[in-house]
């Protein structure tokens, strides 16, 4: 598109269609991207802040500061640039508290993570499959399934679950099928089993499979069944009718489970391998997959790290990488998966202990951020870490849209972040 802007929230809007250059109202296209880049913000923290708020968790903070910053893009509210820029940084301040209070409560429900290998592939039995992050929703269902013969699989960001204790000891959460949440349309009409959609990332359903599709909390799909107050009698009996899975005769597995207390338990170890030279370079790789060719760059950056590198990834980003094969070093693993997106607050914890171990600045220890970028989740980690102080991230292959010449100037000069290039100049420009 063209267009410097695009705003038509009210109803000077030029021609009754938009504004495209200028608002009527007399805001300019930097002031219109950075409106929108607040909103989407908000929105990303509003995900994380419904999840909290089902373990009966609220922050007055957190909600009057979406309150403010919704309110703030109303026309004829707020002209001012600057303020939107340290308002974009509030975001990052609040997103870092709401995803740590949400990590706290998975926590203090299901024990801290733990590594383990995850199984991909059916075994033999009847089951349910649950995508998305909501894992109050996947304990609700384990408890209800529990000695009925049902064998539940996670998709996608699901992945973690199995790394929690608590959820961990059902033995019928039997592990994982599929990868990132695009390939839903092919691993949904290959198990012919029900599926359960929680929080984003559900797809529109194919016919195919549509008849045993069912939403949960705050997912919806149109003419699909959707499940109040964890009743799940529906999906059950479902599962019951149908035909078992066969048995997957060639069954690899992900491993994943990597809390902060696993990885700082590592801590001397990690200083000892740096400190000999054996550890050159960490590299933070998350963020949001999706399904366009340019993200073949992860896999490329992970396959051509060299071998004295290691990968802490969040987000289903990871699959683009998380099959191979990576090794370790001297016991510490090549790729510690930390979890799901908002899981990115364990990875800032981390980075936060090892400046004490290491006794240097956060920009300073040897980590680099390359991340991806989908939807308005993965905008509120952006600036969560941009609120932390971190500068030097890289990002890529794919721009927000709304990020003009403007803004990612603002973005550069204000944060020193980078565009990712090709994996080989990046990884030469990283390492030297």
């Amino acid at each position: 598109m063209n267009d410097n802007m695009f705003c038509y929230q009210c109803s000077q809007a030029i021609q009754g269609e938009g504004c495209t250059k200028m608002g009527m109202c007399g805001k300019d296209e930097t002031l219109a991207r950075l409106q929108d880049n607040l909103i989407f913000a908000a929105k990303g923290i509003a995900a994380y802040n419904y999840q909290l708020e089902e373990f009966g968790k609220s922050d007055e903070e957190v909600n009057k500061f979406i309150t403010k910053a919704l309110y703030s893009t109303l026309t004829n509210v707020n002209f001012d640039i600057t303020s939107f820029i340290e308002m974009a940084l509030e975001a990052g301040e609040i997103n870092i508290k709401v995803m740590d209070a949400l990590k706290q409560a998975h926590i203090e429900n299901y024990g801290e993570p733990v590594p383990v290998e995850v199984q991909k592939g059916a075994s033999k039995g009847h089951a349910i499959l649950v995508t998305g992050h909501d894992l109050k929703v996947l304990e609700e269902l384990l408890k209800q399934t529990e000695g009925k013969d049902i064998n539940i699989y996670t998709h996608s960001e699901m992945l973690i679950a199995h790394g929690y204790p608590e959820l961990k000891k059902y033995e019928h959460l039997k592990g994982q099928l599929g990868g990132p949440w695009f390939d839903q349309k092919e691993i949904f009409e290959k198990y012919e089993i029900p599926v359960l959609v929680t929080t984003n990332c559900g797809l529109i359903p194919k016919d195919s499979y549509k008849n045993r599709i069912y939403t949960s909390g705050i997912a919806q799909l149109p003419e699909v069944p959707h499940i109040d107050d964890y009743e799940f009698s529906d999906i059950i009996s479902q599962a019951l009718e149908l035909p078992e899975l066969e048995d997957e005769i060639d069954k690899s597995s992900y491993t994943t489970g990597f809390g902060k207390d696993t990885v700082l338990s590592l801590a001397d170890k990690i200083k000892e391998l740096v400190l000999a030279g054996k550890i050159r370079q960490f590299f933070v790789m998350g963020g949001c997959d999706v399904p366009n060719p340019k993200m073949t760059y992860y896999t490329e950056f992970a396959k051509q790290l060299p071998d004295d590198t290691v990968i802490l990834s969040v987000g289903c980003g990871k699959y683009r990488f998380n099959d191979l094969d990576l090794g370790d070093i001297e016991g510490i693993p090549r790729h510690i998966d930390l979890g799901q997106c908002n899981d990115a607050i364990v990875g800032a914890e981390i980075l936060t202990a090892l400046t004490e171990v290491f006794d240097m600045g956060l920009n300073d220890l040897p980590v680099t951020f390359v991340l991806s970028w989908m939807e308005q989740k993965a905008v509120s980690i952006l600036w969560s870490l941009l609120a932390l102080g971190l500068t030097n991230i890289h990002i890529g292959p794919i721009l927000p849209a709304w990020v003009d010449e403007t803004i990612l100037n603002v973005l550069v000069e204000n944060f020193d972040l980078k565009l990712i290039s090709t994996p080989e100049e990046d990884i030469k420009n990283i390492l030297g």
